[in-house]
């Protein structure tokens, strides 16, 4: 099943126990170890193809490092053997000097494959998240909509990391497979009767391996849950700090968290408990195979029947061979995590880009900034359209504004415009052509929009101002903040334009943010423009100066905007009144008032919105109801 659906079933949440549980982060759990895929490992293969040269140097290094570790204990044993002879020093001689060369040549072999690797881990990591992010920039707004972002950061991140490090140990497997199939046939061919018997201890091995890899399957997986629920509720509450200083939540939210971090304490503490198991067992293993070699070897050598070089070579091949037993176990554990990893990365990269653009399709230019619906029906689920039928139309330098209850569909008709999202029946037309028709980079530089969230990014006031234009100058956006009443401010900055913004621009008063979101629209100079609640987060005082700047900003440009405050879209050439999805009436404000509808009698009450309005109603129907 796919980890992007998160709802979790009613039942299971019934037959839970009843205990206390803190209100901060996700508990949602995912599968972090998965058995070998051919599919994944193929398509870790094409990420490895552009980088061949580093691959296979890495995997030649690797041999060379395995073999000369290989024959190093065989080298002691000669020279042993050469020594205790007595006998001949030149050949003494000879073996040292090839010892001496067979180390050199296993340490810089084991630096050019540990670079190698590293260097290759990286480029292919660098691909990997370059596809995603990338792959990211296309997505639909739909699949974003129904995706938990913490989610979609943990491929980003954790899973990204867990590939590199798989990556980066992978050739370091190759090496210790091949180092401990080289040390069974040396043992072997050394002396039969003791290699068989040195390596009586390897069905224990197995045997332990079999049983313990269950218990730390689990255990692992509950360390991992543990901390991503931690890290998750750390992430939640410092998010919402303001909130929670605001209501004097820090006690409670502390004893909240206290709970999860605890919980991952112990299931830290349980994966490191396990990991160890391992590492006495081995150290056992290893000290039982010493001890047959020392004294069935020793015997062997009393009666004459081997040399003492060959049981020296014995013993440093005893030491060595559990070694890569060792890191073939931790590695085989790191496959498993990259192939759970390497499968959610994928089921990213495979999700279909629905909104793209369609071959042939026309950019716009030179055309009349016209926006029209036919018969539009459009529902983020399908089965329960928010828009029913709607058909309008936006001259060429006409403003229109947007108004309606919440839920109305004022966002989604946006929305629409900008092909964030595809219609379910009829059609939208921007300067005559569907937009379906047209390419997203030509629609994108013919229309701007300002949100009621303005999202500024981390760089200068300047660059974010530039934002929508590379080509914007200097004077430019001077121009462009003066029109919309923020040079002042920025000016009053202690760095003017040049002042760094931080995380979200959240180093500026919200206002402030929003002015330089209209001048961010105003430079990039679109033929559309797109106002969403663009001065509800506005005092007063400052949209006076708004109002003002919207009137150089609508001069000369198609206009849509959508307000809940009524005096802000009375000076539009046509209001068009939503609710549930379907136009009630259409016209200018002088006309609505003159109908005596829906827009006439919210204008005329005490509300300054819809939705005050709307509350009130629902509130007067609810008394009716009871009495």
């Amino acid at each position: 099943m796919s980890d992007f659906v998160f709802d979790r079933g009613a039942e299971a949440a019934s037959e839970a126990p009843q205990k206390r549980r803190a209100t901060l982060g996700s508990d949602d759990a995912e599968e972090i170890f998965a058995s070998i895929d051919p599919k994944i490992l193929g398509r870790f293969a094409d990420y490895l193809k552009p980088h061949r040269t580093f691959a296979i140097g890495a995997l030649v290094a690797v041999l060379i490092s395995a073999a000369t570790a290989i024959a190093v204990p065989f080298m002691i044993g000669q020279a042993v053997n050469a020594a205790v002879g007595g006998g001949d020093g030149d050949r003494l001689d000879v073996i040292i000097l090839i010892f001496a060369g067979v180390v050199v040549l296993n340490a810089g072999a084991f630096f050019l494959e540990q670079w190698m690797s590293a260097r290759l881990a990286q480029r292919v990591i660098f691909d990997v998240r370059r596809s995603m992010f990338s792959h990211f920039q296309d997505i639909s707004l739909s699949f974003m909509d129904k995706t938990h972002v913490g989610r979609i950061m943990a491929r980003l991140q954790g899973d990204v990391n867990a590939l590199q490090e798989f990556l980066e140990s992978t050739t370091g497997a190759v090496g210790d497979l091949v180092l401990l199939i080289g040390i069974t046939v040396v043992l072997l061919t050394m002396d039969l009767q003791l290699g068989l018997l040195t390596l009586t201890v390897i069905p224990a091995l197995i045997a332990i391996r079999a049983v313990w890899l269950p218990f730390s399957k689990k255990t692992f997986r509950e360390a991992r849950d543990a901390s991503s629920t931690a890290n998750s509720a750390l992430a939640e509450n410092i998010n919402g700090i303001r909130t929670v200083q605001e209501s004097r939540r820090e006690a409670i939210n502390f004893e909240l968290y206290e709970e999860k971090a605890r919980e991952n304490l112990n299931a830290q503490n349980n994966s490191a408990a396990m990991t160890q198991v391992m590492v006495p067992t081995v150290d056992v293993l290893t000290g039982l195979a010493m001890a047959i070699v020392i004294v069935v070897g020793g015997n062997a050598v009393l009666g004459g029947r081997l040399e003492v070089g060959v049981m020296v070579a014995f013993i440093f091949y005893v030491q060595r061979f559990f070694d890569p037993v060792r890191m073939l176990s931790m590695q085989y554990t790191v496959m498993q995590r990259a192939m759970a990893a390497g499968h959610r990365i994928f089921e990213v990269l495979d999700v279909p880009i629905t909104i793209r653009d369609k071959p042939g399709a026309l950019p716009l230019q030179d055309i009349e900034p016209t926006v029209e619906f036919r018969n539009v029906t459009f529902g983020y689920d399908p089965a329960r359209p928010v828009l029913h039928d709607v058909s309008f139309t936006v001259k060429p330098r006409e403003v229109v504004a947007l108004v309606g209850p919440t839920g109305s569909g004022k966002t989604s008709i946006i929305a629409l415009t900008h092909r964030f999202y595809e219609v379910d029946q009829g059609q939208v037309l921007v300067g005559g052509h569907d937009v379906r028709d047209v390419t997203l980079e030509s629609l994108g530089r013919n229309i701007a929009m300002v949100l009621q969230e303005p999202f500024l990014f981390s760089g200068t006031i300047a660059e974010n101002i530039r934002y929508n234009t590379a080509h914007a100058t200097f004077e430019d956006i001077v121009a462009a903040a003066k029109a919309v009443a923020a040079h002042d401010f920025i000016m009053r900055l202690p760095e003017g334009y040049d002042t760094q913004l931080g995380q979200r621009g959240r180093n500026i008063s919200l206002g402030q943010r929003q002015l330089i979101s209209f001048a961010r629209a105003l430079v990039a100079d679109p033929q559309i423009l797109i106002l969403d609640e663009a001065t509800a987060n506005i005092d007063s005082f400052t949209e006076l100066a708004i109002q003002k700047a919207l009137k150089v900003l609508f001069a000369g440009r198609t206009s849509i905007v959508i307000a809940h405050r009524l005096a802000t879209i009375r000076d539009a050439d046509k209001i068009i009144v939503l609710q549930q999805g379907r136009i009630l009436e259409q016209g200018p404000h002088e006309v609505l008032m003159g109908n005596g509808g829906l827009y006439s009698r919210l204008y005329t009450s005490a509300h300054a919105s819809f939705d005050d309005a709307q509350v009130a109603e629902t509130g007067d129907a609810e008394f009716a109801t009871r009495t």
